[in-house]
């Protein structure tokens, strides 16, 4: 994939975008910043066998300290926004990591929530701004998770609207939510997008929405909860890889999910 930016900042998007397919599977284990913590989860060390079929880990600096070892070669996309848990507002954020840790942590992008028509847009705004000159500063690019106010339709005028400001003010990458005529918000979008997860669902229900979004113009997928709440991680984490880097069919990709190790 061509960029704008040094060799630095190009080489950090092509470990997270891969050049081959143009694609890429994120897996999300960033969900308790916020205070909705994954899962049934006891042990977080059994995240590691998923790692090896991500081809980015996006998350904070406390999981990545503690709950990823410092051998892995997998990019990080590294969440440097906090606030009110889900408890107040949530929209309610500011960045909390300075970019001096980033660098010592070796993130290959910074990622914050944008909320548009949340009672701190400006502020979550001001926050993405914050990363964009960063990257351009420290050749570190930028992911702009998208989120709407309570009162929005998560559909493709308001999604659209969102990602389109992100790229605007120079996301590289955005993270949205799939919803129908996707196509709406990826062809108003010129940087790349990624659907969220989102909540658990059926298995083969995340497995449609993955082959819809990439069918409809996103180059991924950043899924969490629908790979390790499921009762095969790695058979659904292999599945998702099907879809997006090697276009296989929604049934083909469940069977893959359907002889996965039950378990991690």
């Amino acid at each position: 994939m061509t960029v704008l930016g040094d060799w630095g900042f190009t080489n950090r998007v092509n470990r997270i975008i891969k050049p081959k397919s143009g694609r890429c599977v994120m897996l999300a284990i960033d969900h308790g910043y916020f205070g909705n913590i994954p899962g049934q989860l006891k042990d977080f060390k059994n995240l590691e066998p998923l790692f090896e079929y991500a081809d980015a880990l996006m998350l904070t600096r406390g999981m990545l300290r503690n709950c990823v070892p410092a051998a892995l070669d997998k990019p990080i996309i590294l969440r440097v926004s906090a606030g009110a848990s889900m408890l107040k507002e949530l929209s309610n954020e500011e960045i909390n990591v300075a970019v001096d840790d980033a660098i010592r942590l070796n993130v290959s992008a910074l990622t914050c929530s944008i909320f548009v028509g949340g009672e701190y847009e400006k502020q979550s705004l001001l926050n993405l701004s914050k990363l964009v000159n960063w990257g351009q500063e420290y050749g570190i690019p930028t992911l702009a998770v998208t989120a709407v106010g309570r009162e929005m339709v998560r559909d493709a005028r308001y999604l659209g609207m969102a990602s389109r400001m992100a790229a605007e003010m120079g996301a590289t990458m955005v993270k949205t939510y799939y919803c129908e005529n996707f196509d709406q918000v990826t062809g108003i979008c010129p940087s790349p997008v990624v659907i969220a997860g989102g909540k658990k669902i059926p298995e083969k229900d995340a497995l449609q929405m993955s082959k819809n979004a990439v069918n409809n113009g996103a180059v991924g997928v950043d899924m969490g909860r629908n790979i390790f709440q499921s009762d095969s991680p790695i058979g659904m984490i292999k599945a998702v890889r099907a879809i997006v880097h090697e276009n296989a069919s929604v049934d083909d990709a469940f069977e893959i999910y359907k002889n996965g190790p039950k378990g991690l």
